[in-house]
């Protein structure tokens, strides 16, 4: 979301590191190279007055001109004013008595009705909450359908559907039935239109008036940039929004929708969507965010990543495997497995710190999400025995493997390559083997490229192994 961002303040903050000492006039052309950035990232106009203001009024003086660092000194302070821009603290849901009605508004086709499904599903499962969900959108047709079929997917009971009623009376209907079924949650998706309009906001108004909901959630499509800040405004206006949630925050828009949103309506953006699944769906940490804009990663969301998808008895099994150098096909496929669910190459490395500055070289040498599909293609077209056994993969069965995943066999000798060398990695880091990720460092560069080919020149030191 924020790849734009990233690399051209990059670029400005490069300069800066790069000088000894740093003069006013120093400081104030960095400040206009950023003023620029943001402008180009469609962070709205009083915003960039009100960043660029803090920024110099803190950066201009004798504590940075004269630092010993004074270009790390202007980053820390840019990086601060971001933190503060996007809302300083995380904040989650505030949800009281049950059954504490969420109500989610937004326009038609900001992908309101998915992410309502995301919401329930994330405090079903990491929160323990019962979600009930109830469909008020009588406008759009199949829209009710859809929210019953997400809700089927997500394992959420929702609001039995009884055409012909109006938004209020499946509001009231909605809140008995959550009263009666004991559920601690009650999540209510109103109507959209393609713009804001008068009967759209009277609705929103009238079953907020009716169901005094814990939550007022504006869901805005970060795609639609400036006009997601206008939108959010609207509604801020009419129906005072409590929180909003960014769609669309995996694609490679600008960004300057949540560096505006907080600053313009006084509401924190709580949650982002970044995919299609109904477990794309993560809470919007404001020093994380920060921290990814200007390229110093987010090693605690990383973390946090292994932490859920991570399996404690298989990693344990794999660990003393991997000690003995025993790893077999089955294991890296695992490994593979685990990396998806983990965001997949470009999420884990988007995580990394420093990663903006090579996106060229590993956008070369392809590392993506096509990479770990074609060596999970490859180890599928093996036997089991072949998995077990990498050593009984001679070149007749190579042939057979390539023809079964749809690759040459130069890209199935590359993972196998790779296999022999995680192993022979993986047992000379003895008891520090902690799966795939943890061998990163020991790796050369053909093992981290895989079916892409070696890594191209330009890496920092340690990213492909060598120091």
């Amino acid at each position: 979301m924020f790849d734009n961002l990233q690399t051209r303040l990059g670029t400005v903050f490069d300069r800066l590191r790069g000088r000894g000492a740093l003069s006013e006039a120093d400081v104030e052309t960095a400040l206009g190279e950023v003023r620029s950035v943001l402008i180009d990232a469609d962070v709205a106009l009083p915003v960039v007055k009100t960043f660029i203001g803090k920024v110099r009024e803190r950066a201009v003086g004798e504590a940075v001109i004269r630092s010993v660092t004074p270009g790390q000194q202007v980053v820390k302070i840019v990086y601060d004013t971001l933190v503060e821009t996007l809302g300083a603290e995380s904040e989650g849901l505030s949800l009281g008595a049950p059954p504490a009605p969420i109500l989610m508004v937004g326009l038609q086709g900001s992908g309101k009705t998915t992410t309502s499904a995301k919401l329930a599903s994330l405090l079903q499962t990491k929160d323990k909450k019962r979600v009930l969900m109830a469909s008020l959108d009588v406008n759009r047709p199949a829209a009710m359908e859809q929210l019953k079929v997400l809700g089927e997917q997500a394992g959420v009971p929702t609001l039995p559907i009884i055409l012909g009623q109006r938004p209020t009376d499946i509001a009231r209907r909605a809140l008995a039935a959550a009263k009666v079924g004991g559920y601690d949650v009650l999540i209510l998706d109103t109507a959209g239109r393609q713009h804001v309009d008068e009967a759209l906001m009277a609705e929103v108004a009238e079953v907020k008036k009716l169901t005094n909901p814990h939550e007022t959630l504006l869901v805005a499509d970060s795609l639609t940039g400036q006009d997601a800040v206008n939108i959010a405004k609207s509604f801020n206006e009419r129906v005072q929004i409590s929180g909003i949630i960014l769609t669309r925050a995996d694609g490679d828009q600008r960004g300057g929708a949540a560096l505006s949103m907080r600053e313009v309506t006084g509401a924190p953006i709580k949650f982002l969507g970044t995919g299609e699944k109904l477990d794309a769906l993560e809470a919007f940490h404001p020093a994380r965010v920060a921290s990814r804009i200007l390229d110093m990663g987010d090693v605690v969301s990383l973390v946090e990543k292994a932490v859920e998808t991570v399996d404690r008895e298989k990693a344990e099994k794999l660990a003393k495997k991997m000690k003995k150098g025993e790893l077999d096909f089955n294991d890296l496929a695992d490994q593979l497995s685990q990396m998806r669910k983990m965001g997949g190459m470009q999420g884990l490395l988007g995580m990394l710190p420093g990663v903006g500055k090579i996106k060229d070289q590993i956008a070369a040498a392809g590392l993506d999400d096509r990479m770990l599909k074609r060596q999970e293609a490859i180890i599928s077209s093996m036997t089991k025995e072949e998995r077990v056994k990498p050593d009984v993969i001679n070149g007749s069965r190579r042939k057979r493997i390539a023809a079964g995943s749809g690759v040459d066999v130069q890209d199935v000798n590359k993972i196998i390559k790779m296999q022999r060398q995680m192993a022979d990695v993986m047992k000379k880091m003895g008891k520090g083997g902690r799966g795939m990720m943890g061998a990163l460092g020991g790796m050369n560069p053909q093992m981290m490229s895989g079916l892409g080919g070696g890594m191209p020149p330009g890496l920092p030191p340690g990213f492909g192994g060598k120091k």
